[in-house]
């Protein structure tokens, strides 16, 4: 499964990014899209396939932060061990 996380660029070398997912960066290969540093990515194994501007991206891991939230509050009802 692929989980559609936004990342943000941080720096460019050549075809290669660092690109942050809040606070873990990972290189990204930026072959298949034309972006600037401070744009943001989706990255599917280790490409970066998506581009899309902050708001849409911060919209997203809103979106991201209320699933975890609604999984943590399933959990603290529903002991897995």
């Amino acid at each position: 499964m692929c989980l559609a996380i936004p990342g943000k660029i941080i720096s460019i070398e050549g075809k290669i990014a660092d690109v942050d997912f809040g606070g873990v960066k990972r290189k990204v290969n930026l072959s298949m899209v034309e972006v600037d540093v401070g744009k943001w990515v989706i990255v599917h194994a280790g490409f970066a396939i998506q581009t899309m501007d902050e708001e849409e991206a911060m919209e997203t891991l809103k979106l991201w932060e209320e699933l975890l939230a609604q999984q943590e509050d399933l959990e603290d009802g529903y002991p897995l061990a």
